[in-house]
């Protein structure tokens, strides 16, 4: 059976005491009224990891990811984080592929792809993101540009290391605007990638595999999205950083 996952990016959002002050309340209002096996990642700044992890280190139900980790090993990057480091932390996911990393930092498909084997090689499981753009959407083969995402980054993996990794469809013209795919077009885009992934790896495999969906996800339309069935959960921005919001997105899921 496929994780059900709703994960929380707080993006560069927070000041310490606030980032302990949410991870608090929602630690206090998923143990009350969350019911079911859904996990819930949060992904703080990278500098709060170690702070929110023993706040959350009691809870079964939660579980930390880093927004972001080198493509490298080790050595002379400054201001960079490792896989290794990450796991050295304790830290079980790494977002990696988020639009606005590929978007601001220029990171292709090349380096996401190198960031992904970094990772489990030292067993932090990826959430690798893909999407597409607005103007990909209304003028090209969005599904086909999104299915080369994966191919690209994902597709040399071993059957075993795939199943480690946890992917999030974000459009990235629902990112920060206030509009969410529908239900039908979140379905599609997922029943799509999760078909393309058993052309590779078979069905059996894919079937394993969660998809999430990102996209300015709120509790008003995360009942009908979350019920699709090739849709596993949430990647949420901004409706996580506020507990009580992101509490109903959970239970929704």
């Amino acid at each position: 059976m496929r994780k059900k996952i709703v994960a929380g990016n707080w993006k560069m959002n927070k000041l310490m005491d606030e980032a302990v002050a949410l991870t608090s309340e929602l630690v206090n209002m998923v143990n009350d009224e969350v019911q079911g096996d859904v996990k819930v990642i949060l992904c703080p700044p990278a500098l709060y990891l170690p702070v929110i992890k023993r706040y959350i280190e009691d809870s079964s139900r939660f579980d930390l990811a880093a927004q972001n980790c080198s493509d490298k090993v080790s050595g002379a990057f400054t201001g960079e984080i490792s896989a290794a480091m990450l796991q050295s932390a304790g830290i079980g996911y790494v977002l990696i592929g988020h639009s606005e990393r590929r978007q601001y930092f220029n990171e292709s498909n090349a380096v996401l792809a190198e960031k992904v084997n970094t990772a489990l090689a030292n067993v932090v499981s990826p959430i690798f993101c893909c999407g597409e753009s607005l103007e990909q959407r209304q003028n090209s083969d969005y599904i086909g540009f999104v299915k080369n995402q994966l191919t690209e980054s994902l597709f040399h993996l071993t059957p075993e290391q795939l199943q480690a990794v946890v992917i999030a469809y974000e459009p990235i013209w629902a990112i920060g605007t206030g509009l969410t795919a529908s239900a039908e077009q979140a379905q599609e885009m997922h029943a799509a990638l999760r078909g393309h992934i058993a052309e590779k790896y078979g069905r059996e495999v894919a079937e394993e595999i969660s998809i999430l969906y990102g996209g300015s996800v709120t509790a008003a339309s995360a009942a009908e999205l979350f019920a699709s069935p090739d849709i596993d959960g949430g990647l949420v921005g901004g409706a996580s950083l506020k507990s009580r919001e992101f509490t109903n997105i959970i239970k929704a899921r």
